[in-house]
């Protein structure tokens, strides 16, 4: 079972790479770094859900 937090962290990248993509087009700079930013907070998101996958993999052994 894969934790919700990796799920939503990965969602959170896709869409902060569609928001840069997206400022990057039209010029606009804010949506450009609102972009990065989530493209930030879900790779940290990603990264708490894999420790906690990898808690749960620990105690099951």
């Amino acid at each position: 079972m894969v934790d919700r937090d990796r799920v939503e962290g990965a969602g959170k990248q896709a869409k902060g790479g569609l928001k840069e993509a997206a400022g990057k087009v039209t010029g606009d700079e804010k949506l450009k770094a609102e972009g990065k930013a989530d493209k930030a907070a879900g790779k940290v998101q990603n990264a708490v859900g894999g420790a906690k996958d990898k808690v749960r993999e620990t105690l099951k052994e």
